[in-house]
């Protein structure tokens, strides 16, 4: 039996990226790399074990480097590769027009 992958059930599509981001959970404060990120949520890479079902607060560049937004959301899956992140409220300028995503900041092009 075929299960869906998590990729299918995603109300909006998420690419690749590789951005510098700041998290807050129970565990602490941590510096990690968003690996995917879409309207309404983000993977991070981490050897890191973050507990599922716990509250996170994100801060990050998505357009512009002096710009960092602050995200609030919940983790909602982990695996020795990272956690995955639901946010609270979508972020607009993430969600996708006439199936193009919208340019977003990329630490190779800092």
């Amino acid at each position: 039996m075929n299960l869906p992958s998590n990729q299918n059930l995603r109300r909006f599509p998420r690419r690749a990226a590789f951005i510098i981001a700041e998290y807050t959970v129970k565990e602490g404060v941590f510096r990690e790399i968003i690996k995917n990120i879409g309207a309404t949520g983000v993977f991070i890479s981490t050897w890191r074990r973050i507990a599922n079902g716990q509250p996170i607060e994100l801060k990050f560049p998505v357009f512009d480097f002096d710009n960092q937004i602050l995200v609030k959301g919940m983790v909602v899956r982990s695996n020795p590769k990272g956690f995955s992140v639901v946010f609270d409220q979508p972020i607009q300028g993430l969600i996708c027009k006439e199936g193009h995503f919208p340019e977003i900041v990329h630490e190779i092009n800092r």
